[in-house]
């Protein structure tokens, strides 16, 4: 069974992977369509992240097993028949929130109406929105950050000050929420296997906040020195000590899932010490430690294939 699923998958979260792998357990294989820039602009406004990025993000996760560039916003006939036809789709699948077009119908209608479509859970507690309002109150609480403390400064930016902001700084827009794991989402996310008796395990450590596609070009060309990668995420406290107090701007939790939910990662260590100790070597077996360098203009394109 083959089963399809799009969106913009724009500044990509834990939300997403989340939902690309419910949509993966109602099938055996998983297509991914990303929505064009310009389609994007259309009906939402333009993207933060362009195409190129959001396509190595989703073609990362380890629940995807193929992905269609410049899928449209909204499901044509046309395309919808190209995906039953040439893609061989038995199902199309999106969130139990609703999505409509600008002229208010059912983006989903077609394939409803076709008994080809199927619906999954949509991850609370986190969304692009709510991501670009964390952002916003972290350059908001940046900038008066010499009047406030640091311990100030973080309890602030946990709950949000109770207030709502948009990109106007005014009343209305998203709120800070606040995620609480579980161990079942956890177990969700992570791989079932370990590594073997002579496997060479990579260490590698970070922040990894705002996951994004030089966070995945990294955990690619790590995993390709070794047999098992195990990736360090630093706690929230050890970030706020190096960064500064505006970070991180996704807790600890969220970040480790992003990472789990890659297909280059193995395991993670949640709360990893800023210092790898020689006991830590030890205790983890680590044949390699990897440390990265900044590259901030390198062309994700190339990465695609």
């Amino acid at each position: 069974v083959r089963v399809y699923m799009d969106g913009c998958f724009d500044m990509m979260h834990y939300g997403h992977c989340n939902a690309l792998r419910q949509a993966r357990a109602l099938g055996d294989q998983l297509v991914v369509g990303v929505v064009s820039d310009d389609e994007i602009t259309a009906n939402k406004g333009p993207p933060v992240t362009p195409l190129n990025e959001r396509m190595v993000m989703v073609g990362a996760v380890k629940w995807v097993d193929d992905v269609i560039p410049d899928a449209p916003y909204a499901i044509t006939e046309d395309f919808m028949n190209k995906l039953f036809t040439e893609y061989n789709i038995d199902y199309i699948i999106h969130g139990d929130d609703p999505c409509l077009l600008p002229d208010g119908t059912d983006a989903y209608a077609l394939a409803k109406n076709a008994g080809r479509y199927k619906q999954i859970k949509r991850t609370e507690g986190v969304s692009t929105t709510d991501i670009v309002g964390r952002m916003l109150l972290c350059v908001r609480e940046r900038s008066v950050s010499d009047r406030h403390n640091h311990s100030s400064l973080q309890r602030q930016f946990s709950s949000g000050h109770g207030q709502k902001i948009d990109d106007s700084g005014s009343g209305s827009g998203t709120r800070i929420s606040h995620f609480l794991p579980t161990s079942r989402r956890i177990v969700q996310f992570s791989n079932s296997r370990g590594p073997g008796p002579d496997s060479r395990i990579v260490y590698i450590d970070g922040a990894f906040d705002l996951f994004h596609a030089g966070h995945v070009e990294i955990l690619r060309l790590a995993r390709g020195l070794g047999d098992f990668l195990l990736v360090g995420i630093h706690t929230d406290q050890t970030i706020s000590s190096t960064r500064g107090p505006h970070r991180p701007i996704m807790n600890l939790h969220e970040r480790s899932l992003s990472v789990l939910a890659c297909r280059y990662v193995d395991e993670v260590i949640i709360g990893a010490p800023w210092d790898i100790s020689k006991d830590m070597i030890t205790t983890f077996n680590i044949s390699l430690v990897v440390q990265g360098t900044i590259a901030e203009n390198m062309d994700f394109a190339k990465v695609i294939t």
